[in-house]
Protein backbone atom coordinates (compact mmCIF):
# COMPACT_ATOMS: atom_id res chain seq x y z
CA UNK A 1 0.00 0.00 0.00
CA UNK A 2 1.26 3.48 -0.91
CA UNK A 3 -0.17 6.94 -0.22
CA UNK A 4 -2.78 7.99 -2.74
CA UNK A 5 -1.54 10.26 -5.53
CA UNK A 6 2.03 8.96 -5.89
CA UNK A 7 3.00 8.22 -9.48
CA UNK A 8 6.09 7.56 -11.59
CA UNK A 9 9.41 8.31 -9.91
CA UNK A 10 7.72 9.36 -6.67
CA UNK A 11 6.03 5.97 -6.36
CA UNK A 12 9.26 4.14 -7.28
CA UNK A 13 11.24 6.09 -4.67
CA UNK A 14 8.57 5.40 -2.02
CA UNK A 15 8.65 1.63 -2.68
CA UNK A 16 12.47 1.61 -2.69
CA UNK A 17 12.69 3.50 0.60
CA UNK A 18 10.02 1.27 2.13
CA UNK A 19 12.00 -1.84 1.18
CA UNK A 20 15.02 -0.52 3.05
CA UNK A 21 13.01 0.52 6.11
CA UNK A 22 12.58 -1.53 9.28
CA UNK A 23 8.91 -0.52 9.60
CA UNK A 24 5.97 -1.08 7.29
CA UNK A 25 3.75 1.68 5.92
CA UNK A 26 0.53 1.54 7.96
CA UNK A 27 -1.27 4.60 6.64
CA UNK A 28 -4.20 4.79 4.24
CA UNK A 29 -3.73 4.72 0.50
CA UNK A 30 -4.04 2.44 -2.54
CA UNK A 31 -2.69 -1.00 -3.36
CA UNK A 32 0.51 -1.17 -5.45
CA UNK A 33 2.43 -4.15 -6.86
CA UNK A 34 -0.61 -6.24 -5.96
CA UNK A 35 -1.81 -7.48 -9.33
CA UNK A 36 -5.56 -7.17 -9.78
CA UNK A 37 -5.76 -5.02 -6.63
CA UNK A 38 -3.54 -2.21 -7.96
CA UNK A 39 -5.07 1.23 -7.59
CA UNK A 40 -7.84 0.17 -5.20
CA UNK A 41 -8.22 1.91 -1.82
CA UNK A 42 -7.41 -0.30 1.15
CA UNK A 43 -11.04 -1.01 2.11
CA UNK A 44 -12.05 -1.89 -1.45
CA UNK A 45 -8.89 -3.98 -1.92
CA UNK A 46 -9.79 -6.07 1.15
CA UNK A 47 -13.28 -6.76 -0.20
CA UNK A 48 -11.92 -7.61 -3.67
CA UNK A 49 -9.34 -10.01 -2.21
CA UNK A 50 -12.00 -11.77 -0.14
CA UNK A 51 -14.29 -12.09 -3.17
CA UNK A 52 -11.46 -13.58 -5.25
CA UNK A 53 -10.52 -16.09 -2.53
CA UNK A 54 -14.16 -17.13 -2.07
CA UNK A 55 -14.58 -17.52 -5.86
CA UNK A 56 -11.50 -19.77 -5.94
CA UNK A 57 -12.85 -21.63 -2.87
CA UNK A 58 -9.54 -20.92 -1.15
CA UNK A 59 -11.03 -19.10 1.83
CA UNK A 60 -14.00 -17.12 3.10
CA UNK A 61 -14.56 -13.77 4.77
CA UNK A 62 -15.30 -13.58 8.49
CA UNK A 63 -16.35 -10.76 10.82
CA UNK A 64 -13.78 -9.80 13.43
CA UNK A 65 -15.75 -8.70 16.50
CA UNK A 66 -14.08 -6.29 18.89
CA UNK A 67 -16.32 -6.98 21.85
CA UNK A 68 -14.60 -7.24 25.22
CA UNK A 69 -15.64 -9.33 28.20
CA UNK A 70 -17.90 -7.41 30.58
CA UNK A 71 -17.11 -7.89 34.26
CA UNK A 72 -20.59 -7.76 35.79
CA UNK A 73 -19.82 -8.70 39.41
CA UNK A 74 -19.49 -6.18 42.24
CA UNK A 75 -18.37 -6.59 45.83
CA UNK A 76 -21.28 -4.84 47.49
CA UNK A 77 -24.57 -5.51 49.21
CA UNK A 78 -26.89 -3.39 47.06
CA UNK A 79 -27.43 -5.49 43.98
CA UNK A 80 -29.05 -8.65 42.65
CA UNK A 81 -27.36 -11.75 44.07
CA UNK A 82 -25.59 -13.83 41.45
CA UNK A 83 -27.38 -17.24 41.52
CA UNK A 84 -24.26 -19.39 41.75
CA UNK A 85 -23.13 -21.87 44.41
CA UNK A 86 -19.52 -22.98 44.89
CA UNK A 87 -19.08 -26.63 45.87
CA UNK A 88 -15.71 -28.30 46.61
CA UNK A 89 -16.88 -31.49 44.90
CA UNK A 90 -19.09 -30.27 42.05
CA UNK A 91 -17.43 -26.92 41.35
CA UNK A 92 -19.62 -24.06 40.14
CA UNK A 93 -23.32 -24.95 40.31
CA UNK A 94 -26.34 -22.84 39.30
CA UNK A 95 -29.04 -22.19 41.88
CA UNK A 96 -32.08 -24.36 40.94
CA UNK A 97 -34.88 -22.46 39.19
CA UNK A 98 -37.27 -23.39 42.00
CA UNK A 99 -35.06 -21.51 44.50
CA UNK A 100 -34.98 -18.28 42.52
CA UNK A 101 -34.82 -15.44 43.17
CA UNK A 102 -32.03 -15.49 45.76
CA UNK A 103 -32.96 -13.01 48.49
CA UNK A 104 -30.47 -10.70 50.19
CA UNK A 105 -30.25 -10.98 53.99
CA UNK A 106 -32.03 -8.26 55.95
CA UNK A 107 -29.66 -8.34 58.97
CA UNK A 108 -26.49 -7.35 57.14
CA UNK A 109 -23.87 -5.19 58.88
CA UNK A 110 -21.79 -2.45 57.26
CA UNK A 111 -19.32 -1.92 60.11
CA UNK A 112 -16.43 -3.75 58.41
CA UNK A 113 -14.55 -2.90 55.22
CA UNK A 114 -15.11 -5.11 52.19
CA UNK A 115 -18.18 -6.96 50.97
CA UNK A 116 -20.91 -7.12 53.66
CA UNK A 117 -22.25 -10.41 52.24
CA UNK A 118 -18.84 -11.99 52.70
CA UNK A 119 -18.92 -11.11 56.40
CA UNK A 120 -22.46 -12.39 57.04
CA UNK A 121 -22.45 -15.24 59.53
CA UNK A 122 -25.02 -17.51 57.86
CA UNK A 123 -26.30 -16.22 54.50
CA UNK A 124 -23.45 -17.47 52.34
CA UNK A 125 -23.52 -20.96 53.87
CA UNK A 126 -25.78 -23.39 52.00
CA UNK A 127 -25.84 -26.88 50.47
CA UNK A 128 -24.89 -27.99 46.99
CA UNK A 129 -27.99 -28.67 44.84
CA UNK A 130 -26.20 -31.64 43.25
CA UNK A 131 -24.49 -33.54 46.08
CA UNK A 132 -26.08 -31.95 49.15
CA UNK A 133 -22.64 -31.23 50.61
CA UNK A 134 -21.76 -28.00 52.37
CA UNK A 135 -21.22 -25.18 49.89
CA UNK A 136 -20.91 -21.39 49.67
CA UNK A 137 -23.08 -18.91 47.86
CA UNK A 138 -21.52 -16.41 45.48
CA UNK A 139 -21.25 -13.22 47.55
CA UNK A 140 -20.69 -10.84 44.63
CA UNK A 141 -23.77 -9.10 43.27
CA UNK A 142 -24.62 -8.01 39.74
CA UNK A 143 -23.50 -4.64 38.46
CA UNK A 144 -26.41 -2.19 38.45
CA UNK A 145 -26.10 -1.99 34.67
CA UNK A 146 -27.50 -5.52 34.54
CA UNK A 147 -30.71 -4.31 36.18
CA UNK A 148 -30.97 -1.03 34.27
CA UNK A 149 -30.41 -2.75 30.92
CA UNK A 150 -33.88 -4.29 30.75
CA UNK A 151 -36.06 -2.44 33.28
CA UNK A 152 -38.17 -0.99 30.45
CA UNK A 153 -39.25 -4.52 29.52
CA UNK A 154 -40.09 -5.36 33.13
CA UNK A 155 -42.11 -2.16 33.57
CA UNK A 156 -44.53 -3.40 30.90
CA UNK A 157 -45.85 -5.94 33.43
CA UNK A 158 -44.24 -5.12 36.80
CA UNK A 159 -46.32 -7.56 38.86
CA UNK A 160 -45.95 -10.59 36.62
CA UNK A 161 -44.35 -13.69 38.13
CA UNK A 162 -42.20 -14.06 35.01
CA UNK A 163 -39.61 -11.44 33.94
CA UNK A 164 -41.88 -10.29 31.10
CA UNK A 165 -45.18 -11.17 29.47
CA UNK A 166 -45.22 -11.18 25.67
CA UNK A 167 -48.64 -9.58 25.42
CA UNK A 168 -47.48 -6.58 27.46
CA UNK A 169 -44.08 -6.11 25.81
CA UNK A 170 -45.58 -6.50 22.35
CA UNK A 171 -48.02 -3.70 23.21
CA UNK A 172 -45.61 -1.25 24.87
CA UNK A 173 -42.22 -1.78 23.27
CA UNK A 174 -40.08 -0.40 21.79
CA UNK A 175 -39.77 2.73 23.93
CA UNK A 176 -40.89 5.65 21.75
CA UNK A 177 -38.53 8.25 23.20
CA UNK A 178 -35.67 7.70 25.62
CA UNK A 179 -34.23 10.76 27.37
CA UNK A 180 -31.04 10.65 29.41
CA UNK A 181 -27.62 12.13 30.03
CA UNK A 182 -24.80 11.86 27.53
CA UNK A 183 -23.39 8.89 29.45
CA UNK A 184 -26.43 6.90 28.32
CA UNK A 185 -25.51 7.38 24.67
CA UNK A 186 -22.70 4.83 24.95
CA UNK A 187 -22.76 2.51 27.96
CA UNK A 188 -26.45 2.20 28.82
CA UNK A 189 -27.52 2.15 25.18
CA UNK A 190 -24.97 -0.54 24.37
CA UNK A 191 -25.98 -2.73 27.31
CA UNK A 192 -29.71 -2.25 26.70
CA UNK A 193 -29.36 -3.21 23.05
CA UNK A 194 -27.33 -6.28 24.05
CA UNK A 195 -29.93 -7.37 26.62
CA UNK A 196 -32.82 -6.75 24.24
CA UNK A 197 -31.28 -8.99 21.60
CA UNK A 198 -30.53 -11.65 24.20
CA UNK A 199 -34.12 -11.46 25.49
CA UNK A 200 -35.41 -11.69 21.94
CA UNK A 201 -33.41 -14.89 21.52
CA UNK A 202 -34.93 -16.32 24.72
CA UNK A 203 -38.46 -15.30 23.71
CA UNK A 204 -38.96 -12.68 26.43
CA UNK A 205 -39.43 -9.83 23.93
CA UNK A 206 -40.27 -9.64 20.25
CA UNK A 207 -37.99 -6.74 19.27
CA UNK A 208 -34.27 -6.41 18.62
CA UNK A 209 -33.94 -2.66 19.28
CA UNK A 210 -35.24 -1.25 22.60
CA UNK A 211 -35.58 2.47 21.78
CA UNK A 212 -37.15 4.11 18.75
CA UNK A 213 -35.58 7.46 19.67
CA UNK A 214 -32.76 8.55 21.97
CA UNK A 215 -32.24 12.11 23.18
CA UNK A 216 -29.32 13.14 25.38
CA UNK A 217 -29.68 16.43 27.23
CA UNK A 218 -26.88 18.78 28.21
CA UNK A 219 -25.57 19.56 31.67
CA UNK A 220 -26.31 22.51 33.95
CA UNK A 221 -23.16 24.60 34.40
CA UNK A 222 -22.13 27.45 36.68
CA UNK A 223 -19.15 29.67 37.35
CA UNK A 224 -16.58 28.34 39.82
CA UNK A 225 -15.03 30.39 42.62
CA UNK A 226 -11.76 30.00 44.53
CA UNK A 227 -10.24 31.64 47.57
CA UNK A 228 -6.67 33.01 47.37
CA UNK A 229 -5.37 29.80 48.97
CA UNK A 230 -6.99 27.67 46.24
CA UNK A 231 -10.08 26.40 48.07
CA UNK A 232 -13.44 26.16 46.30
CA UNK A 233 -16.14 28.58 47.42
CA UNK A 234 -19.90 28.26 47.05
CA UNK A 235 -21.78 31.13 45.34
CA UNK A 236 -24.24 31.41 48.23
CA UNK A 237 -21.32 32.07 50.63
CA UNK A 238 -20.12 35.11 48.70
CA UNK A 239 -20.84 38.80 49.13
CA UNK A 240 -22.00 40.22 45.80
CA UNK A 241 -22.57 43.82 46.88
CA UNK A 242 -19.35 45.11 45.29
CA UNK A 243 -17.94 44.99 41.77
CA UNK A 244 -16.34 41.59 42.46
CA UNK A 245 -17.42 38.79 44.82
CA UNK A 246 -15.76 38.53 48.23
CA UNK A 247 -15.73 36.03 51.08
CA UNK A 248 -15.32 37.56 54.54
CA UNK A 249 -13.84 40.62 52.87
CA UNK A 250 -11.34 38.63 50.80
CA UNK A 251 -11.55 38.92 47.00
CA UNK A 252 -12.59 35.71 45.28
CA UNK A 253 -11.22 34.50 41.95
CA UNK A 254 -13.96 33.77 39.40
CA UNK A 255 -12.98 30.60 37.53
CA UNK A 256 -14.19 28.63 34.55
CA UNK A 257 -17.81 27.74 33.85
CA UNK A 258 -18.09 24.03 34.62
CA UNK A 259 -20.67 21.33 35.22
CA UNK A 260 -22.32 21.73 38.61
CA UNK A 261 -20.40 19.64 41.10
CA UNK A 262 -20.49 19.27 44.88
CA UNK A 263 -16.70 18.94 44.95
CA UNK A 264 -16.29 22.35 43.27
CA UNK A 265 -19.13 23.89 45.27
CA UNK A 266 -20.68 25.51 42.19
CA UNK A 267 -24.13 24.04 42.81
CA UNK A 268 -27.34 25.97 43.36
CA UNK A 269 -29.84 24.93 46.02
CA UNK A 270 -33.13 24.42 44.13
CA UNK A 271 -35.10 25.00 47.32
CA UNK A 272 -33.72 28.53 47.62
CA UNK A 273 -34.56 29.26 43.97
CA UNK A 274 -38.10 27.90 44.38
CA UNK A 275 -38.62 29.88 47.60
CA UNK A 276 -37.50 33.11 45.93
CA UNK A 277 -38.82 32.76 42.39
CA UNK A 278 -41.09 29.71 42.28
CA UNK A 279 -40.70 26.37 40.52
CA UNK A 280 -42.25 27.67 37.30
CA UNK A 281 -39.57 30.34 36.95
CA UNK A 282 -36.76 27.81 37.39
CA UNK A 283 -38.33 25.47 34.86
CA UNK A 284 -38.97 28.27 32.34
CA UNK A 285 -35.37 29.49 32.55
CA UNK A 286 -33.98 25.98 32.07
CA UNK A 287 -36.11 25.44 28.96
CA UNK A 288 -35.62 28.87 27.44
CA UNK A 289 -31.89 29.46 27.76
CA UNK A 290 -30.47 27.04 25.19
CA UNK A 291 -31.30 23.95 23.10
CA UNK A 292 -31.81 20.99 25.44
CA UNK A 293 -28.96 18.97 23.94
CA UNK A 294 -26.48 21.69 24.92
CA UNK A 295 -25.20 22.72 28.33
CA UNK A 296 -27.11 25.53 30.03
CA UNK A 297 -25.28 28.10 32.15
CA UNK A 298 -27.14 28.92 35.33
CA UNK A 299 -27.05 32.66 35.95
CA UNK A 300 -28.93 34.87 38.38
CA UNK A 301 -29.64 37.31 35.54
CA UNK A 302 -31.21 34.55 33.46
CA UNK A 303 -33.44 33.41 36.31
CA UNK A 304 -34.52 36.99 37.01
CA UNK A 305 -35.37 37.43 33.32
CA UNK A 306 -37.60 34.34 33.44
CA UNK A 307 -39.22 35.61 36.65
CA UNK A 308 -39.96 39.00 35.05
CA UNK A 309 -41.79 37.22 32.23
CA UNK A 310 -43.98 35.28 34.68
CA UNK A 311 -44.90 38.55 36.40
CA UNK A 312 -45.54 40.30 33.10
CA UNK A 313 -47.78 37.49 31.87
CA UNK A 314 -49.76 37.38 35.12
CA UNK A 315 -50.29 41.17 34.90
CA UNK A 316 -51.40 40.83 31.28
CA UNK A 317 -54.06 38.32 32.32
CA UNK A 318 -55.18 40.37 35.34
CA UNK A 319 -55.46 43.55 33.28
CA UNK A 320 -57.79 41.94 30.76
CA UNK A 321 -59.82 39.59 32.90
CA UNK A 322 -62.66 41.99 33.69
CA UNK A 323 -63.43 42.63 30.04
CA UNK A 324 -62.88 39.10 28.77
CA UNK A 325 -64.77 36.68 31.02
CA UNK A 326 -68.25 37.28 29.58
CA UNK A 327 -67.35 37.34 25.89
CA UNK A 328 -69.48 35.23 23.54
CA UNK A 329 -67.53 32.22 22.28
CA UNK A 330 -68.88 32.70 18.74
CA UNK A 331 -66.34 34.42 16.50
CA UNK A 332 -67.46 37.88 15.33
CA UNK A 333 -66.40 39.48 12.07
CA UNK A 334 -62.76 40.47 12.48
CA UNK A 335 -61.24 43.68 11.20
CA UNK A 336 -57.73 43.72 9.71
CA UNK A 337 -55.88 44.13 13.03
CA UNK A 338 -57.92 41.43 14.78
CA UNK A 339 -57.49 39.07 11.84
CA UNK A 340 -53.71 39.57 11.98
CA UNK A 341 -53.58 38.58 15.67
CA UNK A 342 -56.01 35.71 15.03
CA UNK A 343 -53.68 34.41 12.31
CA UNK A 344 -50.63 34.86 14.59
CA UNK A 345 -52.33 32.80 17.31
CA UNK A 346 -52.88 29.83 15.02
CA UNK A 347 -49.41 30.06 13.51
CA UNK A 348 -47.96 30.01 17.02
CA UNK A 349 -50.04 26.96 17.96
CA UNK A 350 -48.71 25.14 14.91
CA UNK A 351 -45.04 26.05 15.41
CA UNK A 352 -45.01 25.59 19.20
CA UNK A 353 -46.66 22.18 18.85
CA UNK A 354 -44.05 21.17 16.29
CA UNK A 355 -41.23 22.51 18.47
CA UNK A 356 -42.41 20.62 21.56
CA UNK A 357 -42.86 17.39 19.63
CA UNK A 358 -39.28 17.73 18.37
CA UNK A 359 -37.90 18.68 21.81
CA UNK A 360 -37.02 22.22 20.66
CA UNK A 361 -38.16 23.76 23.93
CA UNK A 362 -36.15 26.96 23.64
CA UNK A 363 -37.70 27.58 20.24
CA UNK A 364 -41.18 27.06 21.72
CA UNK A 365 -40.40 29.60 24.45
CA UNK A 366 -39.19 32.14 21.87
CA UNK A 367 -42.42 31.75 19.89
CA UNK A 368 -44.49 32.23 23.05
CA UNK A 369 -42.56 35.43 23.76
CA UNK A 370 -43.41 36.70 20.27
CA UNK A 371 -47.14 36.02 20.64
CA UNK A 372 -47.13 37.56 24.13
CA UNK A 373 -45.59 40.74 22.72
CA UNK A 374 -48.10 40.81 19.86
CA UNK A 375 -51.02 40.32 22.26
CA UNK A 376 -49.75 42.99 24.64
CA UNK A 377 -49.30 45.52 21.83
CA UNK A 378 -52.59 44.68 20.07
CA UNK A 379 -55.09 47.51 19.61
CA UNK A 380 -58.19 46.86 17.56
CA UNK A 381 -60.70 49.41 16.32
CA UNK A 382 -63.73 47.13 16.58
CA UNK A 383 -64.31 46.54 20.30
CA UNK A 384 -66.16 43.24 19.90
CA UNK A 385 -63.58 41.81 17.51
CA UNK A 386 -60.70 43.08 19.64
CA UNK A 387 -62.09 41.56 22.85
CA UNK A 388 -62.80 38.21 21.18
CA UNK A 389 -59.36 37.81 19.57
CA UNK A 390 -57.57 39.08 22.70
CA UNK A 391 -59.30 36.42 24.78
CA UNK A 392 -58.45 33.77 22.19
CA UNK A 393 -54.80 34.82 22.31
CA UNK A 394 -54.61 34.76 26.12
CA UNK A 395 -56.37 31.41 26.37
CA UNK A 396 -54.08 29.84 23.78
CA UNK A 397 -50.98 31.34 25.39
CA UNK A 398 -52.04 29.91 28.74
CA UNK A 399 -52.48 26.49 27.16
CA UNK A 400 -49.09 26.70 25.43
CA UNK A 401 -47.18 27.61 28.58
CA UNK A 402 -49.04 24.91 30.55
CA UNK A 403 -46.50 22.09 30.06
CA UNK A 404 -43.62 24.40 31.00
CA UNK A 405 -45.16 26.54 33.76
CA UNK A 406 -48.07 24.44 35.03
CA UNK A 407 -48.71 26.36 38.27
CA UNK A 408 -48.92 29.80 36.66
CA UNK A 409 -50.94 28.40 33.77
CA UNK A 410 -53.55 26.84 36.06
CA UNK A 411 -53.96 30.11 37.99
CA UNK A 412 -54.31 32.13 34.77
CA UNK A 413 -56.77 29.58 33.37
CA UNK A 414 -58.96 30.00 36.45
CA UNK A 415 -58.61 33.79 36.27
CA UNK A 416 -59.95 33.66 32.71
CA UNK A 417 -63.16 32.19 34.14
CA UNK A 418 -62.70 28.46 33.56
CA UNK A 419 -63.99 26.03 36.18
CA UNK A 420 -62.13 22.92 34.97
CA UNK A 421 -58.42 22.17 35.22
CA UNK A 422 -56.26 23.28 32.33
CA UNK A 423 -54.62 19.85 32.33
CA UNK A 424 -58.03 18.35 31.54
CA UNK A 425 -58.55 20.43 28.40
CA UNK A 426 -57.53 19.46 24.90
CA UNK A 427 -54.37 20.87 23.37
CA UNK A 428 -55.19 23.73 20.95
CA UNK A 429 -55.35 22.82 17.26
CA UNK A 430 -54.31 25.27 14.55
CA UNK A 431 -56.69 26.16 11.73
CA UNK A 432 -54.73 25.09 8.65
CA UNK A 433 -56.33 27.79 6.50
CA UNK A 434 -54.90 30.47 8.77
CA UNK A 435 -51.37 29.14 8.35
CA UNK A 436 -51.28 30.36 4.76
CA UNK A 437 -50.41 34.04 4.48
CA UNK A 438 -52.60 36.32 2.37
CA UNK A 439 -49.46 38.18 1.33
CA UNK A 440 -45.76 37.36 1.22
CA UNK A 441 -42.57 39.43 1.20
CA UNK A 442 -39.98 38.63 -1.47
CA UNK A 443 -36.44 39.99 -1.70
CA UNK A 444 -35.64 41.74 -4.99
CA UNK A 445 -32.12 41.39 -6.40
CA UNK A 446 -30.48 43.14 -9.34
CA UNK A 447 -27.68 41.07 -10.87
CA UNK A 448 -27.53 39.05 -7.65
CA UNK A 449 -27.32 42.02 -5.27
CA UNK A 450 -30.24 42.67 -2.94
CA UNK A 451 -31.86 46.06 -3.54
CA UNK A 452 -35.30 45.97 -1.93
CA UNK A 453 -38.23 43.71 -1.09
CA UNK A 454 -41.74 43.56 -2.48
CA UNK A 455 -45.02 42.58 -0.80
CA UNK A 456 -47.43 40.69 -3.05
CA UNK A 457 -50.46 38.45 -2.68
CA UNK A 458 -49.51 34.89 -1.77
CA UNK A 459 -51.21 33.58 -4.92
CA UNK A 460 -49.88 36.28 -7.26
CA UNK A 461 -48.65 35.00 -10.62
CA UNK A 462 -45.16 35.68 -12.01
CA UNK A 463 -46.24 38.63 -14.18
CA UNK A 464 -47.87 40.38 -11.23
CA UNK A 465 -44.79 39.82 -9.05
CA UNK A 466 -42.51 41.07 -11.84
CA UNK A 467 -44.54 44.23 -12.34
CA UNK A 468 -44.60 44.96 -8.61
CA UNK A 469 -40.84 44.43 -8.30
CA UNK A 470 -40.00 46.65 -11.29
CA UNK A 471 -42.29 49.33 -9.89
CA UNK A 472 -40.28 49.73 -6.68
CA UNK A 473 -38.53 53.12 -6.46
CA UNK A 474 -35.20 51.66 -5.32
CA UNK A 475 -35.29 49.14 -8.16
CA UNK A 476 -36.03 51.88 -10.71
CA UNK A 477 -33.10 53.95 -9.44
CA UNK A 478 -30.73 50.97 -9.56
CA UNK A 479 -31.74 50.07 -13.12
CA UNK A 480 -31.58 53.63 -14.41
CA UNK A 481 -31.54 53.77 -18.21
CA UNK A 482 -30.08 50.27 -18.58
CA UNK A 483 -32.23 47.73 -20.42
CA UNK A 484 -33.73 44.85 -18.41
CA UNK A 485 -32.53 41.63 -20.02
CA UNK A 486 -34.49 39.19 -17.88
CA UNK A 487 -36.61 38.96 -14.72
CA UNK A 488 -36.45 35.64 -12.86
CA UNK A 489 -39.30 35.01 -10.41
CA UNK A 490 -38.84 32.05 -8.06
CA UNK A 491 -42.36 31.54 -6.60
CA UNK A 492 -42.48 32.27 -2.90
CA UNK A 493 -38.70 32.79 -2.72
CA UNK A 494 -37.08 35.66 -4.64
CA UNK A 495 -37.14 38.04 -7.63
CA UNK A 496 -33.89 38.51 -9.57
CA UNK A 497 -33.62 41.27 -12.19
CA UNK A 498 -30.84 40.87 -14.78
CA UNK A 499 -29.64 44.06 -16.51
Amino acid sequence: VAPKGLQGDELTDFITDLGQSDTAYSGDGVAVNSGFLDGLPVKEAKSAAIERLEALKSGEGTVNYRLRDWGISRQRYWGCPIPIIHCDKCGIVSVPKADLPVQLPKDVSFDKPGNPLDHHATWKHTKCPKCDAKALRETDTFDTFVDSSWYFARFCSPKAETPTTREAVDYWLPVDQYIGGIEHAVLHLLYSRFFTRAMEATGHVGIDEPFAGLFTQGMVTHETYKTPDGKWASPDQLDWSGKAPTLDGTPIKVGAIEKMSKSKKNTIDPTAIIDQYGADTARWFMLSDSPPERDVQWTEQGVEGAWRFTQRYARLIDAQVGSLCDIDSAQPKLDEAAQALHRAVHKTVDTVTNSLENLRFNRAVALIYELTNATSAFKGKDKAAAAWVRREALEVLTQLIGPMMPHLAEECWETLGHTTWLTQTNWPVADQELLVDDSITLPVQINGKRRDEVIVAADADAKTVEAAALGLEKVKQAIGDKPVRKVIVVPGRIVNVVI
